[in-house]
């Protein structure tokens, strides 16, 4: 018997975004919210209807913070309304998308704040921890784990911000600790290189959506399956992977940087003291590097170290 699977479905929902979708063509058709909302809750519904065993819980990323949608846990076994309808989808429709509404109606100032999203991620995957090991929150053995097949699928429309590089990048660390795969779905927009970076690196498939119409069918097509249906189906892989990294001191994604050898921080130029783990390099090591020189004299092909 397979393990039932638990889906931890993160909405990326700006609202300056979703009014003007970046990179709109002319013969595109604009998606708004709502028909995004119906193709999202539709794959929900199927994920829940595929076996009574599987779970989901939904969370937000609004400007600045992140709120928790829906989760399957908080679902009663009170008495259904209306004979023609199934009353576990009536009531994922009705909380996500009251809940939206909300979210985005007590967003009075500062819209074009920051995504939420690493809230978002770090809410979610809280979760799983808790589903896995109990109410602990720890794992005293592999004995303790609970057996789940858990997976988390964020719908992307925002850029990449460069100060959550770090908050990323532990997340997709501790994803790799606990097993889980991270699908990306990027709905619109240009791609991001942290998020390809965390489906690569946790096993995921990273999809960018061509025809937004189609969201559904890419959902349904591509982060459906359990993780032992996809070893053996074709599951779109990206053909190239931006593994580029966020310097500590700037925060900006750089090509060439210098690296710490205590704590592995990367800098985008030469500095006498790590700012993390405060480290202290040699001045000869500083000087080989460039630093003091102007900009031009600085060869930034190397990587500076501790020696």
């Amino acid at each position: 018997m397979e393990p039932p699977t638990h889906l931890t479905l993160i909405l990326d929902l700006p609202p300056t975004l979703w009014g003007a979708p970046p990179n709109h063509g002319p013969n595109e058709p604009l998606m708004p919210l709502s028909s995004f909302l119906s193709h999202v809750l539709a794959f929900v519904n199927s994920h829940l209807g595929a076996r009574e065993e599987n779970g989901i819980t939904v969370l937000g990323a609004f400007p600045s913070k992140s709120a928790l949608l829906f989760t399957s846990s908080s679902i009663t076994d009170a008495a259904p309304q209306g004979a023609n309808t199934y009353h576990t989808f009536k009531i994922v429709d009705s909380e996500v998308i009251a809940k939206i509404q909300h979210g985005l109606a007590s967003i009075h100032e500062d819209r074009e704040a920051p995504s939420g999203l690493v809230g978002a991620l770090t809410k979610g995957l809280c979760h799983i921890n808790r589903m896995l090991y109990g109410s602990t929150g720890t794992a005293t053995g592999e004995s303790s784990r609970m057996t789940l097949d858990a997976t988390i699928l964020i719908l992307s429309v925002s850029p990449d911000i460069s100060t959550s590089y770090i908050p990323i990048m532990n997340f997709i660390f501790a994803a790799q600790k606990l097993k889980v795969k991270i699908d990306v779905c990027k709905v619109f927009g240009e791609d991001t290189v942290f998020l390809q970076q965390a489906a690569h690196l946790t096993g995921g498939s990273y999809v960018t959506l061509r025809k937004q119409d189609s969201l559904l069918q890419y959902l349904m097509m591509c982060f459906s399956a359990p993780s032992s249906v996809r070893e053996i189906i074709n599951i779109p892989t990206q053909d190239r992977i931006d593994l580029r990294a966020a310097c500590f001191c700037h925060k900006n994604i750089v090509d060439i940087g210098y690296v710490c050898s205590v704590c592995l921080s990367i800098f985008c130029s030469p500095v006498p003291v790590c700012s993390t783990c405060r480290s202290k390099f040699p001045m000869k090591t500083l000087r080989r590097f460039g630093f003091g020189l102007p900009k031009s004299g600085v060869n930034a092909a190397h990587i500076a170290a501790k020696s």
